[in-house]
Formats: structure tokens, C-alpha cells, sequence
């Protein structure tokens, strides 16, 4: 029996994938900065007519493979988010899973801070990483909010302020994985997230505590 042809749009989003999978292993090799489109297209297989059809520069290729994986990322933390349990559990194991995640593909960690240093001197750029950032935090903010609908407690901060301060625990937490490994092992990362939410639990209870004594 014959291989299933695929459709058209089966194989333009081979293509991109392959594109996009290609782009690593050429930044990797090469850096951001001085990897080509050419060899983007020659690594994955194709023309460099197939690269513009899909993506029309580098950058564009560059965010493209950021909002998949951040997509990648959300799903899996949207999941495990939804099951029961506590909260200090699910966010210790969402956080290992991610750092995980870092060790398991270090060439993405490396990719993503290129990204936001071409981003510190490319207006353009950082316009377009900037409003993706943004995406993903409204978006982890939904989250919180879901599951803080289910808290014995009202959240002390807003999903919003969360979500700023969960980009900075994250990347934080990422640049220095990147660079000292063995300081830092991905059951930190999970640690860290376990003692931020047990301090909300806290500021929780003594909001509540100073409403009562008002009241």
C-alpha cells in the first residue's frame, strides 16, 4: 500500500516545521546573527524560494518557533493546572517539568536570550517579541485566574501582577540554568515555585485576617 499523500496544507506546515527545525540547528551552529537564510533552507531541504514562501524574513522564522513553543509550554501547564491537587504541589511539579524541559533541549534555552539580545538592537524586532511576551502573560494570567477560582482563599495579587512576576522567576531561573547547570538543578526551579506560592498562601490568610479585624 502506497504512502497517504498529504494535503496541501499538510505540507506547507511540514515545511514550516522543518524550516523552523532546521533554524536551530543553524543558530546553534552559527549564532542568531549569522545564520543565513540560505543555509536555513539548504539544511532543511528545500529553496530558498520555499523559505519565502512561508516565512518572509528571519525574524519572522525566529517568531514563528517562539510562539510554538511557548504554545507548547502553556498547553502543558494549562493541563496540569486543571487537575486537582494542591496548588504548592502542581506549581513545584509544573516548574520541574520546565526546567526539564530546559535540560532536555539546551540548544532552545540559548536561542531564546539571542532572541532577546537581537531584540536590544532591533527596534522591529523587539516590537514584535515584546507584544508576543505580553500574549503569553495575558494568557498564563487566564490560567491563575482559573485555578484561583477554585482556592479556598481570594488571591492576594492580581493574575495579571502574577503573571509579570512569573517572567521574571522563569527567565531568571533560565539564564542562570544556562550558565552554571550544576547550581542550579532543574528540583530548584521546583523549590522556588513551591516557596513563592506557600508566601501568596500567607499574604492570603493576613489580607484576611486584617479585613476581619476591620470588619
Amino acid at each position: 500500500m502506497g504512502r497517504k499523500r498529504l494535503t496541501r496544507a499538510e505540507r506547507a506546515a511540514r515545511t514550516r516545521r522543518l524550516l523552523m527545525q532546521a533554524a536551530s540547528k543553524v543558530c546553534a551552529k552559527h549564532g542568531l546573527e549569522r545564520a543565513s537564510i540560505d543555509e536555513v533552507a539548504e539544511e532543511a531541504g528545500f529553496t530558498k524560494g520555499a523559505f519565502y514562501a512561508n516565512f518572509r524574513s528571519k525574524e519572522e522564522l525566529f517568531l514563528a518557533m517562539l510562539d510554538e513553543r511557548f504554545a507548547e509550554q502553556l498547553a502543558k501547564l494549562d493541563e496540569r493546572m486543571a487537575g486537582e491537587g494542591e496548588l504548592s504541589d502542581q506549581a513545584r511539579d509544573g516548574a520541574v517539568d520546565f526546567a526539564r524541559d530546559l535540560s532536555d533541549d539546551p540548544v532552545w534555552m540559548r536561542l531564546y536570550f539571542q532572541f532577546a539580545a537581537h531584540a536590544a538592537h532591533d527596534e522591529g524586532f523587539r516590537a514584535e517579541l515584546v507584544m508576543r511576551m505580553r500574549a503569553l502573560r495575558a494568557r498564563f494570567a487566564e490560567i491563575i485566574r482559573r485555578r484561583g477560582e477554585r482556592l479556598p482563599f481570594p488571591a492576594p495579587l492580581e493574575p495579571g501582577e502574577l503573571a509579570l512576576m512569573a517572567d521574571v522567576i522563569v527567565d531568571g531561573f533560565a539564564i542562570h540554568k544556562l550558565l552554571d547547570p550544576e547550581d542550579f538543578p532543574d528540583e530548584l526551579h521546583g523549590r522556588i515555585w513551591e516557596v513563592f506560592v506557600t508566601g501568596l498562601r500567607t499574604m492570603a490568610v493576613e489580607q484576611a485576617s486584617t479585613l476581619h479585624d476591620v470588619g
